[in-house]
């Protein structure tokens, strides 16, 4: 209401100059708001994060998997007894039990097929349930896991809502990239205490509060970019493993958008079953980030056992 008084009360060429600036703000705060809608959408998709119910690594060579109490891998969703999944050398198969309607990339499974990874081209998907449910095998190091989806996981029926700082254009940061060399990788490790090699494409560096700041970039060159960071929120007021930012890769200035309103929290803030990235040291900020997401409470409908 005061910026509207105040507005009134000048000239027409006051009036105009200041237009554009308001223009930009809501703009701003109209794309900021766009790109929250698309995150909820992607969270709460019957295949998003918040369907994910299981996570079961592969200590045998060959498991009975099912929901019933005689399956050696028993999953929280799905038909008593799906079926057989064999490890043999560095192959994975899987093989239906009789009678139970799976399919696999559309198609009906009929008897033993190859059980493709996630770092497959492309990664086998064996659904039941009028496709409510989705399993898929997971490839960390030298583990496999299978990972189970079903869109009646309670993470995502009784999800409760998303928080956020209010959005602040000064913390939309123009960043200037550092590239490395072309086969750079950073050493990160997950949840699971496993150390991955990840592509490291380059570094940002930006100003903030008197201070300078560098954040190294997760991707291949020529690609985009991801950010995984920690900062004196985690733990408080934000998730306390971390957050992700996305990034395009550098404009042909070298200049890269850093938007730390679109900090977002991991999987593992919203399911037990994510095997989720940390922050490398050199990521582990001395600030207070106040801004994107904050930390996800569960609704009581959900944590109640």
């Amino acid at each position: 209401m005061l910026v509207a008084v105040l507005l009134a009360g000048c000239s027409g060429a006051d009036e105009a100059a200041k237009a554009p600036a308001a223009k930009v703000d809501a703009s701003f705060a109209h794309d900021n708001e766009l790109w929250r809608e698309q995150r909820l959408t992607e969270l709460l998709a019957a295949d998003g994060w918040t369907s994910l119910v299981g996570l079961h690594w592969l200590e045998l060579k060959a498991h009975y998997i099912g929901s019933g109490s005689t399956s050696g891998i028993r999953m929280a969703m799905g038909p008593p007894r799906m079926g057989l999944v064999q490890r043999e050398g560095g192959q994975v198969w899987f093989t239906p039990e009789p009678g139970v309607a799976l399919q696999a990339d559309g198609q009906p499974i009929k008897g033993r097929i190859p059980f493709l990874s996630d770092d497959a081209e492309v990664p086998t998907v064996i659904t039941f349930d009028d496709g409510k449910g989705m399993l898929s095998l997971i490839h960390r190091g030298p583990r496999y896991a299978l990972r189970l989806k079903h869109a009646d996981a309670p993470a995502r029926t009784h999800f409760g809502h998303l928080e956020y700082w209010p959005a602040d254009p000064s913390w939309r940061i123009h960043a200037r990239f550092v590239p490395h060399d072309a086969n750079k990788t950073i050493p990160v490790a997950d949840i699971t205490c496993l150390v991955t090699d990840l592509p490291n494409a380059g570094a940002v560096e930006f100003e903030r509060d008197g201070r300078s700041w560098r954040l190294e970039a997760l991707g291949e060159p020529g690609r985009p970019l991801q950010l995984i960071f920690a900062d004196r929120t985690n733990g408080r007021s934000s998730y306390s493993a971390g957050r992700f930012i996305d990034a395009d890769m550098p404009d042909d200035k070298g200049m890269v958008v850093v938007d730390f309103n679109r900090a977002y929290n991991p999987p593992c803030a919203f399911t037990p079953f994510a095997t989720c990235p940390l922050p490398p040291p050199e990521n582990r900020m001395d600030m207070l980030v106040e801004a994107g997401e904050k930390t996800y409470a569960k609704p009581r409908t959900e944590a109640a056992p």
